[in-house]
């Protein structure tokens, strides 16, 4: 029978190997989310609607209007990559040097 050694680790997982390093973040690049692209798609709309319509009286939907939705999307599409991007650990520590 074969002796067992009580120091030797009885977990069935391999080791990693040793100086592997993760370079890759958590969280994906902006330009390839769909919150990105849903958030190009609505400024866009924003705008051709902007130009689109020419209403009478209150019914305009003015330049200075249309800048401000622009402004207020803006916002909180960075708020919402902001968002994304604080609980992940940046490991690229060979960048800061």
């Amino acid at each position: 029978m074969a002796a067992v050694d009580p120091a030797a680790p009885t977990t069935s997982r391999a080791a990693a190997p040793a100086g592997t390093v993760r370079r890759a973040d958590e969280t994906k690049p902006a330009f390839k989310t769909t919150e990105f692209i849903a958030y190009i798609a609505i400024l866009a709309g924003v705008f051709i609607a902007g130009l689109v319509i020419k209403g009478g009286g209150t019914d305009e939907f003015k330049s200075p209007t249309v800048w401000l939705y622009a402004v207020i999307l803006t916002s909180f599409y960075l708020l919402s990559r902001g968002i994304a991007k604080s609980g992940s650990r940046h490991r690229y520590d060979g960048d800061r040097y």
